[in-house]
């Protein structure tokens, strides 16, 4: 499949109107916010049916990205697969149960008085594997996103000023009310991505100076006709190899996204619609009703006193964005954090304050940590350097070195970036 344009280079007066393009769609690219999955941070999967390659007029890269800023798409509904491959190790669920804990959810940090129906711990599911998706939405006030399961499903409904989250396993309802204009200024505690608009919304927030955009090509994605837009790291150090938005011919609306690491394989990230429409979906979708006997817990109630309640992007607490300019954004109100580097070599770094963490000779014996011990040790690789010693815990996307004084450098970059940027900064 030849490239439709790949020709990046531009004037500087081209220049500065594709990166103002850039800016528009990495803000406008989502103009309904469906509200889904956690920390995604994407093989393909055949389900995801590209069945060929259409013959569509040439665009450019910028084109492109202005047919994405001023799509009016508010109106959609349909099936769409997600798979996510971080390389973790299989421990029977308890990844899983690492990121409800973090995201406060049941049996997590607040002490397991969660809800099994709320979604910042229900949709943490999302983190591994492959799942199914029904969505819609009807302007900036209704959306809905199923996750269906084995003889069970979990709903998530935005109406209005209500949020309803049913889990038909336990039969139970979660109901909090939505600020005016959350969906409309940024991201909330409970929002994150869940089709290939947000994931691309997120992607389109990392491009600058050190990025390459052009376009690769058309695909078909759920019976539609797809330019494709490749998002690339210029930088060397990155874990990120290549985002690939699907972005539909017609409405400039993303169809699928994938996230390929630059280690190669398997996609770290793949999602796309198998189905979709863009006709306005019956009102009966958004409603909901408590089923009898289920039961209820409102979102205050959820909430520990004060566990949480700080920042409601801090840890756990929304997605982190694609790492980038702005990769850090999720974590700002972390004490103490900052980023170093640029771009996608962009590393928040903290210093949590503690002594003695399971890192460095300690790491050799987590035993006495049972299943979470065998979980770190699995990821962590040993290091040392001028900064001293600590252990690099890693995923096929994004690395963590934590040193034996508790220092923590994060981000999408290799071992080797992060042990130079802890050097650097001894």
């Amino acid at each position: 499949m030849a490239p439709i344009d790949t020709d990046d280079s531009t004037s500087a007066g081209e220049g500065e109107e594709l990166r103002a393009g850039r800016r528009r769609a990495a803000r406008y690219v989502v103009p309904v916010a469906v509200m889904g999955v956690a920390a995604a941070t994407i093989g393909l999967v055949p389900a995801l049916a590209d069945s060929g390659d259409p013959d569509l007029p040439k665009i450019t890269a910028e084109q492109l990205l202005q047919k994405m800023a001023e799509s009016d798409t508010e109106q959609l509904s349909g099936t769409v697969r997600i798979s996510t491959d971080l390389g973790l190790p299989d421990l029977g669920g308890l990844e899983s149960g690492l990121m409800s804990g973090m995201s406060g959810g049941p049996g997590g940090a607040d002490g397991g008085d969660g809800s099994a129906a709320d979604p910042s711990a229900k949709l943490t599911e999302l983190v591994s594997g492959s799942h199914t998706l029904r969505v819609a939405a009807d302007g900036p006030d209704r959306q809905k996103v199923s996750l269906i399961e084995d003889a069970a499903e979990y709903s998530l409904i935005h109406d209005g000023k209500d949020v309803w989250g049913y889990d038909s396993k336990s039969n139970e309802v979660y109901h909090s009310t939505a600020p005016d204009g959350a969906e409309r200024s940024g991201k909330s505690a409970k929002d994150v991505p869940a089709t290939p608009k947000d994931f691309a919304e997120e992607a389109l927030k990392s491009v600058d100076d050190t990025t390459s955009v052009t376009v690769g090509g058309t695909a078909q994605v759920a019976g539609r006709d797809a330019y494709r837009l490749v998002v690339e790291p210029k930088q060397k150090g990155s874990t990120v190899g290549a985002i690939t938005v699907a972005v539909d011919a017609e409405t400039g609306t993303p169809l699928k996204f994938t996230l390929t690491p630059a280690s190669g394989g398997a996609a770290v990230v793949d999602a796309g619609f198998t189905k979709v429409s863009f006709a306005k979906p019956d009102a009966s979708t958004f409603d909901f009703t408590p089923p009898e006997g289920a039961k209820a817990t409102e979102g205050d109630e959820a909430k520990a006193p004060e566990h949480g309640r700080k920042g409601e992007h801090g840890p756990g607490k929304g997605t982190p964005s694609v790492p980038g300019k702005d990769g850090a954004d999720g974590a700002a109100d972390l004490k103490g954090m900052k980023v170093i580097g640029e771009g996608w070599n962009s590393i928040a770094t903290f210093d949590t304050g503690a002594q003695g963490l399971p890192t460095g000779a300690a790491a050799g014996d987590l035993s006495g940590m049972g299943d979470l011990g065998g979980f770190l040790g699995s990821l962590g690789d040993q290091v040392k350097g001028d900064f001293g010693s600590g252990t690099v815990f890693k995923t096929r996307l994004v690395n963590a070195l934590i040193t034996d004084d508790g220092k923590v450098y994060a981000g999408a970059v290799t071992k080797d970036a992060l042990v130079k940027a802890a050097d650097a900064a001894k």
